[in-house]
């Protein structure tokens, strides 16, 4: 039996603490992307409730952002394997 993380549509990938600190804003992002970049949107869930941002300079900086996480990240392979060796050690 495969896990979620098997399935075609989903993507997991970790970054461990040995990085350091993290990339990002520590909130949630949303990335909606297509064929067409123009029309990407970023929806950041905020303590004041959901933000919609789509203008050019703003995804610029989450693209970029999102290069920066992308550099750290583990492969969905060692993630996969990184989740089984904590599992295991349980």
């Amino acid at each position: 039996m495969r896990g979620e993380s098997e399935r075609d549509h989903i993507t997991l990938r970790t970054i461990t603490f040995d990085v350091g600190a993290c990339p990002g804003p520590g909130q949630s992002i949303l990335y909606t992307h297509g064929p067409v970049p123009q029309l990407d949107t970023i929806q950041l869930d905020q303590s004041h409730g959901v933000s919609f941002l789509d203008a050019e300079a703003q995804l610029h900086k989450y693209r970029t952002l999102f290069d920066r996480i992308d550099a750290v990240a583990l492969s969905p392979d060692k993630t996969r394997d990184h989740i089984h060796d904590l599992m295991r050690e349980l």
